[in-house]
């Protein structure tokens, strides 16, 4: 098992957790089995329409969660958070095994 407590590889595909920032400060939050595809659809406008055209868009926490049920329902509650509740919830999670930051959109003039 990995220090976060989850196996590290197995047949099914791990599920993540993640929030992305828009360029207006806005915080994002969606599930997704690959992080790194999903990121840079986002940065090009496809997928969420609440992410269309307010980027530069940064990732700022990605966490393994297991399942996809258990996937959404971490989700749900981070969604239910008003912005003051996640971005305490984003600053007590820091430093924890997740990474925070990892992938910044480059503008594009």
């Amino acid at each position: 098992m990995s220090e976060c407590g989850r196996e590290a590889g197995g047949a099914d595909r791990p599920w993540y957790l993640y929030l992305i920032e828009t360029a207006a400060g806005a915080l994002y939050t969606g599930i997704t089995t690959d992080v790194a595809r999903r990121f840079a659809e986002h940065s090009r406008g496809k997928g969420a329409r609440a992410l269309r055209g307010r980027g530069p868009l940064t990732l700022r926490h990605v966490e393994q969660v297991g399942s996809q049920s258990e996937a959404l329902k971490r989700e749900a509650a981070i969604k239910r958070l008003g912005a003051v509740q996640k971005r305490r919830w984003l600053a007590q999670h820091e430093g924890d095994c997740h990474r925070t930051v990892i992938i910044s959109e480059t503008s594009n003039p």
